[in-house]
């Protein structure tokens, strides 16, 4: 074993682990930080990682020559060769001076992997007064029913072809949102249903793909979507009935839960906090 977990546990603010974004709190546990560490070797998919749905390789590995672990803190720093390169160093502990220290060893590694960017990604707890940066939330599908969406919202493949057709046009306008790549992914048949809501005969809002695979601990997780809905289209709440309908699914499918990740204050933050949904915690990450 690399990691103490006396020396973890304490740090470990928000139920983030590199490598593998948000997990359930029941998941945070020693092995798992121990796994992402002998993935770092093999180079390949964890078998619970979100991201092995999309195929292909794991981009992002933690570089484990360069962990710091101590008692007071643990700097976990990462890499991305994706386009420039990413270095990302982690950073658990308490006290604020982590990030300065997490800031100093990403751009040293940055220097030494031939990295453009380099950041640092604070967890920050769910009592966080004045969060900024990405607010963690969890749906719970064992507290209570989710309600159907009715005919308003359909899988694309239920809609007419005419409709369907309209999917090019609107991945289009909200390729900010990923849903192009999601288009090409629904294309290429390698990804779940995706969820539309049409008006006037073309598709104006999207929430998918829909899945359900088993975490760290073997509970299913409804994974994360891509969610998105055209500006001319907002205000109707058709964010709402989308989202409604997608925890629908994910419940009815088999889901315990889902976690989110929203932007704080933005408009996913507040349609997710009306909707009841419990606060693990925050990541902030500072750019250098």
């Amino acid at each position: 074993m690399f990691f103490r977990w006396d020396w973890l546990r304490p740090v470990l603010t928000a139920p983030i682990v590199p490598t593998l974004g948000p997990v359930h709190p029941d998941a945070l546990t020693l092995d798992i930080f121990e796994d992402i560490l002998r993935a770092a070797v093999t180079r390949d998919f964890l078998p619970y990682d979100k991201d092995r749905r999309w195929g292909g390789e794991k981009d992002e590995t933690v570089l484990r020559e360069d962990v710091v672990h101590q008692p007071e803190n643990t700097l976990i720093p990462t890499l991305t060769r994706r386009g420039r390169g990413t270095v990302k160093v982690f950073a658990y502990g308490h006290r604020d001076s982590v990030v300065d220290e997490a800031a100093e060893l990403a751009a040293k590694l940055a220097v030494v992997h031939g990295a453009v960017n380099a950041r640092v990604v604070r967890p920050l707890g769910p009592e966080t007064a004045s969060p900024r940066g990405t607010r963690i939330q969890q749906k719970d599908f064992t507290a209570r029913a989710c309600p159907g969406p009715g005919g308003t919202v359909r899988s694309v493949t239920d809609w007419p072809a005419a409709v369907q057709e309209t999917f090019a046009l609107f991945a289009e306008a909200m390729a900010g949102d990923g849903l192009v790549f999601l288009h090409t992914q629904m294309r290429a048949d390698r990804c779940g249903p995706v969820l539309a809501a049409v008006a006037e005969d073309r598709i104006v809002g999207a929430i998918g793909p829909m899945d359900v695979r088993p975490d760290a601990i073997g509970s299913p997780q409804l994974m994360p979507q891509y969610f998105a809905v055209l500006p001319e289209a907002r205000g109707q709440g058709l964010g709402r009935i989308l989202w409604r309908a997608a925890m629908h699914w994910g419940q009815s499918h088999g889901a315990s839960y889902q976690l989110l990740q929203t932007e704080v204050g933005g408009p996913s933050d507040r349609l997710c906090q009306s909707e009841g949904l419990a606060t693990l915690g925050f990541s902030h990450t500072t750019r250098l």
